[in-house]
């Protein structure tokens, strides 16, 4: 069909085919996201083989988180999505991912390891940004439940390493690593052969250095990143420090769950939550939605703490709500970005803001088991993360106060 043929073409005609687009772009999400944590999963392996302390295994995650910004810090200076093909991008990328991920597999060291880890974070810069804005082009409304959908799908991604450990206990360590590679090499053909832009592309969202004061001059947006912040403060550091937490507080207790299998539905929990939090953003509004979530996860981040000697099941239930709720609002901040800021710097507003957010977990990860160490225990290290939503709460509330929140969510601020 050509290009004005479907200019013209009715809604449903352009309609047709997306939910079927974002099944095929998600599962590619899923497969390709698995190499974000897979050293996460297997630490306390590596740990021990390698003998590395606590600080050491905090920055095989945070690598990832710098390699990140990194790469997203690039694709946005010299444009990356405009050049390439979205789906070509997404698919040399994930492939690229696999490939720094399976490095694990030579048993380098710290150093190179880390170094590895620091790619597979490059690569993934230029897998989930994309994915989020490809499958926007297909959809016009319920852009808030598809983009919760993408979300979703980077929460059972960043959630099978642990359940990969737990089903292969008696694996060696490398199978899992094995593994998420083999899922990103997958994902880098669906993405490379059935994956496409749908009917709604954005004119192109350049970014710009020098607009970056305008960004946090602007108060409307302002508010918007802070309670993207104070929720990235909360969000990585719990995925990446959970199964530690769990370890200790389950020898603690003498529960008989396995950590990694609970680590595993907790994050894997954030599937049903996102998809929720886009509905309800979509009816009720995006500063009404993630006050609530916030208040729900910092709470939980506090009960966890509270009952880390147990009763068991108390415990579990509580981590369980918290990864249901800890990401449901992740699309609703970049939503929030583009109905707010001024069309002409709306990329630049979205670089900082995932930035600024990602840079913000490189502290944050860092910053748990020091302060485990420094307490002599696991057990109060998540009371840390509470002021992240806390904050966020403030900001949402105070941007659904201001009159420009009218933007919001069609009205719905």
């Amino acid at each position: 069909m050509s290009a004005s043929m479907t200019d013209h073409a009715s809604p449903a005609a352009k309609d047709s085919g997306r939910w079927q687009a974002l099944s095929v772009i998600a599962t590619a999400v899923v497969l390709s996201l698995t190499t974000w944590f897979s050293a996460t999963a297997v630490t306390p392996e590596l740990k021990s083989v390698w003998h590395l302390s606590d600080t050491a295994v905090a920055w095989l995650t945070n690598a990832v988180q710098l390699g990140f910004v990194a790469g997203a810090l690039i694709a946005s200076l010299v444009n990356l999505p405009d050049i390439v093909r979205l789906n070509r991008l997404m698919a040399a990328a994930t492939a690229l991912a696999g490939v720094a991920n399976a490095g694990l597999l030579l048993e380098p060291g710290p150093g190179a390891a880390i170094a590895f880890r620091f790619l597979t974070g490059v690569a993934l810069a230029a897998v989930y940004p994309p994915a989020m804005k490809i499958v926007a082009t297909w959809f016009i409304r319920n852009r808030g439940l598809a983009l919760g959908t993408v979300i979703g799908a980077l929460s059972l991604g960043s959630a099978l390493p642990h359940l990969f450990r737990a089903l292969g206990q008696t694996f060696p360590w490398q199978w899992v690593v094995g593994a998420t590679s083999l899922m990103a090499f997958v994902a880098s053909l669906i993405f490379l052969l059935m994956v496409r832009e749908g009917p709604y592309p954005f004119s192109k969202a350049v970014f710009n250095p020098r607009e970056i004061g305008a960004v946090f001059r602007d108060r409307n947006l302002l508010l918007a990143n802070i309670g993207y912040f104070g929720h990235m403060w909360e969000l990585y550091a719990m995925w990446a420090w959970l199964l530690t937490f769990l370890r200790a507080s389950l020898a603690s207790a003498g529960g008989g769950i396995n950590a990694s299998v609970l680590t595993f539905l907790v994050v894997a929990a954030g599937i049903p939550g996102c998809i929720l939090a886009g509905q309800f953003a979509d009816r009720i509004g995006r500063t009404l939605t993630t006050t609530i979530l916030m208040l729900i996860s910092g709470s939980c981040a506090l009960l966890a703490c509270l009952f880390f000697d147990g009763p068991t099941w108390l415990l579990a239930t509580i981590v369980l709500v918290w990864g249901l709720t800890i990401v449901a609002d992740s699309a609703q901040f970049s939503a929030a970005i583009t109905e707010l800021a001024n069309p002409s710097f709306v990329g630049t507003a979205l670089s900082v803001q995932m930035g600024f957010g990602f840079g913000l977990t490189v502290i944050a990860i860092w910053l748990m088991p020091i302060l485990a160490e420094a307490l002599g225990s696991w057990r109060w290290v998540f009371l840390f993360l509470v002021p992240g939503p806390m904050i966020g709460v403030w900001a949402m509330l105070s941007l659904r106060a201001r009159p420009e929140a009218i933007r919001l969510a069609n009205g719905r601020r």
